[in-house]
């Protein structure tokens, strides 16, 4: 039996890279605010006016904000594995932008296990699979795991 194909769950989100993966956010070109996911038409930053972004590879590692976990099915249209296993959440600030991030913790790392100002590093996971392939997504997972 082959093995499926691996597909990013959200495209245009975030590199492939197994190895070093980075989320793919922008940067106004007026005033360097940063945004994930990318911003395309105005900047939100209230004292800009810029219309002008560059794609950037945003930090891959940041401290923890804040946490909790999910112990239901998010509803439709948003896709969970069957069965539905509760997760972990973190709010991670990157360490270059200084700005927070969502994203599903690692599989085995619980909210007893997390710290706020902990760090994390951002790892790509299987978010679920199809009859196709595997949809791939970004993760945290605390650097000294």
């Amino acid at each position: 039996m082959t093995a499926k194909k691996k597909e990013p769950a959200i495209e245009g989100w975030f590199t492939m890279d197994s190895d070093k993966p980075h989320l793919l956010g922008s940067k106004c070109c007026d005033c360097g605010t940063f945004y994930f996911p990318k911003q395309k038409n105005f900047c939100k930053n209230p004292s800009c006016n810029g219309e002008e972004f560059e794609e950037v590879k945003l930090s891959r590692t940041g401290k923890v904000w804040s946490f909790t976990n999910s112990c239901y099915k998010p509803p439709e249209p948003f896709v969970a594995a069957e069965p539905f296993v509760p997760y972990t959440i973190a709010a991670v600030e990157l360490e270059h932008e200084k700005m927070t991030v969502l994203g599903q913790v690692v599989e085995g790392v619980n909210v007893s296990d997390l710290k706020a100002g902990m760090e994390m590093e951002l790892v790509l996971d299987t978010l679920y699979e199809d009859d196709e392939s595997e949809k791939i997504t970004w993760k945290w997972k605390p650097v000294s795991a």
